[in-house]
């Protein structure tokens, strides 16, 4: 029986070890066109899986996965995972829901059936601390100050959960701010722009600053998500000075340091008074930046009432955030 096309892909894959599609067309001697078209079918079947990015791309086998039969996980269990779940492997693909789960599972050796259940009554420890999609801050920030001057303080999620490591938004942070993913970034913003506009609402914010980042980066997060969110209110002159040495908050391991350095490298410019303003971070460890620009505005007397709102922050107390 003469062999299919397919089946002379995988076996040469097999050998390679990865290949590129001009590759295959020079090999096998047919056009670039039937090619793809083979690579397409294997990849629909999840029996290759491409690598890369266009113009480098290649062409890899499938890892073998264990195939989740359904009478072990309940479909309510499965939803969460699927929901919940995303890992990003240290090759850099994204793996998320089940397949996520599973390839997580697999590296720490751990039964999936037990850990899948497990997950799940993390997850619900968690939730309890969100109310409307929110995480109450200001337990945190209390504990953390002598002097509070934020009025409310809100984040999305925790950055990391105890044992399963970082949460999906933890990671999408994570990688969209040190990949300078715009994709990620742009993801990043459509799951918090619904909740940033029913704020606003709610509070009646007038003017929104976002924290300007320390470290350069020809893709600055905090910049692209101002431009992304497109508000329809101003946005507060919100400076980092220039120093000799730039030192990230991230760096700082004393709750001291981290206020000295909060304290003395942001500036507020702003002239324009507001009754309430919304600061937005993109992690909050020790709080330290939202509260001390809190204290600059109000010392200022540029608005009567702060609001602050990071994308995650960690559980309680002074914890350091460094990755990010």
């Amino acid at each position: 029986m003469k062999q299919k096309t397919s089946e002379k892909i995988l076996e040469y894959i097999d050998r390679r070890g990865q290949t590129t599609a001009g590759e295959l067309s020079d090999h096998f001697g047919v056009t670039t066109r039937a090619v793809r078209k083979q690579l397409s079918s294997l990849l629909g079947q999840e029996k290759i899986q491409k690598v890369g990015k266009a113009p480098k791309v290649f062409y890899v086998l499938s890892e073998e996965k264990n195939i989740l039969q359904g009478h072990e996980v309940s479909d309510a269990l499965q939803k969460t995972i699927e929901e919940n779940f995303l890992v990003i492997t240290p090759s850099g693909k994204r793996e998320e829901g089940f397949t996520g789960f599973q390839y997580w599972c697999d590296k720490q050796k751990l039964p999936l059936q037990k850990t899948a259940v497990e997950y799940a009554q993390t997850l619900t420890k968690y939730e309890q601390y969100k109310k409307d999609g929110l995480i109450d801050g200001m337990y945190k920030i209390k504990k953390t100050f002598s002097q509070v001057c934020v009025d409310n303080l809100f984040y999305f999620d925790f950055y990391a959960i105890e044992r399963f490591g970082k949460t999906k938004l933890g990671q999408l942070l994570l990688y969209a701010k040190q990949s300078q993913n715009k994709v990620l970034i742009r993801e990043l913003v459509q799951k918090i722009a619904p909740k940033v506009r029913e704020l606003i609402e709610k509070y009646e914010i007038e003017a929104v600053g976002f924290i300007p980042p320390t470290v350069k980066r020809e893709v600055q997060l905090m910049r692209e998500i101002e431009r992304l969110l497109n508000l329809s209110i101003p946005s507060l002159s919100l400076v980092k000075i220039k120093t000799e040495i730039s030192v990230p908050q991230k760096t700082l391991n004393k709750l001291e340091d981290r206020v000295e350095n909060a304290s003395k490298t942001f500036l507020v410019s702003d002239t324009r008074t507001y009754k309430t303003v919304l600061l937005i971070d993109d992690a909050l460890g020790s709080g330290a930046t939202i509260n001390e620009v809190a204290k600059k505005i109000k010392a200022r007397k540029l608005a009567e009432k702060v609001i602050g709102l990071a994308i995650t922050g960690s559980f309680s107390g002074f914890e350091v955030i460094s990755e990010v």
